[in-house]
């Protein structure tokens, strides 16, 4: 991996990385850091959690009634569930810059197509599958609106999405752009890193203040501090604590959590399902400390193997569950006439079932012939 140089003597004091650091930068990274898999699969299923029993709509269809008087104790903490995607965010950064490091732009652009489409193609099929055999729980898309959706761009297109829950990936797949266009096409450096978090934190304080479609589009203004954060995250772990790097995560997480909470939070009566603000900024502050605890190292000891299974399943299981799980319940509970808890555990157990298959049969045979077929044009 390629480090930084010793900075210039007319280099800004604040970019430049501390005096020990190529020691620790050379030995941490090697080694997988098995607690962020473990992470990942727990953010996954916080918001699984929440779309089966933290929200109406067409999950209370499957059950035939809202999942808030169905599961009255176990709904007041789903309903903090849809901020596992928060998590994902944080953890997103700081895996982004781990991996892209020492990387060209072509390496980075390969690994990103290899990683994200193979499992989000047989999602799309699986889920536009189950929509014709059970319409009243997936309503399906037309076919030119289903040849959209394979692109992963059908939101910026206007088009029907049949994955839910995609609009995360196009909030990554706008980050993968910045980053791969501000940092990795002149190699990943700690300074390059530092000055991309301090500059996309500002361009999102200025997209606030010119409130326009295009400029939040572009910049993220409400999702960027939690990429940031991972990114001054990783930062850390490969470098040591530094305060600019802190500064750059306690600024992420107060902006963070201001989203957060405005997104997520209404006063009034808000029926079956209500979130308290100081609970979200508690979750959001969590997220943010559970990955600080990676980068330095507290959660070290989390080194079990099965971690890496759980960490592979993540993927393929956060495009399916949510739709083919209401299509689960529906069947389980309503068809088979099973009780809401085993036909909850069934579910999500069957969905982690059909994410294994997905990852053994389609991600971990295809990704790398993916991967290598586009590298084999480009040197052609």
């Amino acid at each position: 991996m390629n480090l930084p140089g010793p900075a210039s003597p007319s280099a800004p004091a604040a970019l430049r990385p501390p005096p020990l650091a190529p020691a620790p930068g050379r030995a941490r990274p090697a080694a997988r850091l098995r607690a962020l898999d473990g992470l990942r699969i727990l953010a996954a299923l916080t918001v699984c959690l929440y779309h089966f029993a933290g929200k109406n709509g067409t999950v209370a269809e499957s059950w035939h009634q809202s999942p808030g008087r169905l599961f009255p104790d176990l709904s007041d903490a789903a309903v903090y569930g849809c901020l596992g995607v928060q998590l994902f965010f944080v953890i997103s950064g700081f895996v982004i810059c781990m991996s892209s490091w020492g990387r060209t732009l072509g390496d980075f652009f390969r690994s990103r197509v290899a990683r994200l489409y193979p499992a989000y193609w047989v999602a799309i099929v699986l889920v536009t599958a189950a929509s014709f055999a059970l319409p009243a729980v997936v309503h399906h898309v037309r076919s030119d609106a289903f040849l959209v959706n394979l692109t992963m761009l059908q939101q910026p297109m206007g088009v029907p999405r049949v994955l839910g829950v995609c609009w995360t990936l196009w909030v990554e797949v706008r980050f993968y752009a910045l980053f791969a266009l501000f940092v990795v096409w002149r190699g990943v450096t700690y300074r390059r890193v530092v000055l991309f978090c301090v500059l996309w934190t500002l361009a999102g304080a200025f997209a606030r203040v010119a409130d326009t479609p295009l400029t939040d589009e572009l910049v993220m203004r409400d999702h960027a501090p939690f990429f940031i954060g991972g990114l001054a995250l990783y930062l850390i772990h490969r470098f040591g604590s530094d305060l600019l790097l802190w500064s750059i995560v306690g600024v992420s997480f107060l902006l963070g959590q201001r989203y957060s909470v405005t997104a997520l939070w209404h006063p009034g009566p808000q029926g079956d399902f209500h979130r308290n603000p100081y609970v979200i900024q508690l979750i959001v502050a969590l997220s943010f400390l559970a990955v600080a605890a990676v980068a330095l190292g507290w959660l070290r000891w989390a080194n079990w193997r099965w971690l890496s299974t759980a960490g592979a399943l993540t993927y393929p299981f956060y495009l399916i569950h949510e739709h083919l799980g209401w299509f689960a319940i529906r069947v389980l509970h309503r068809g088979l006439g099973l009780p809401p808890q085993a036909t909850l555990v069934l579910s999500v157990g069957s969905l982690l079932g059909v994410a294994w298959l997905i990852h053994r049969f389609v991600e971990r045979p295809y990704g790398p012939r993916l991967k290598r077929a586009m590298a084999v044009r480009a040197a052609r």
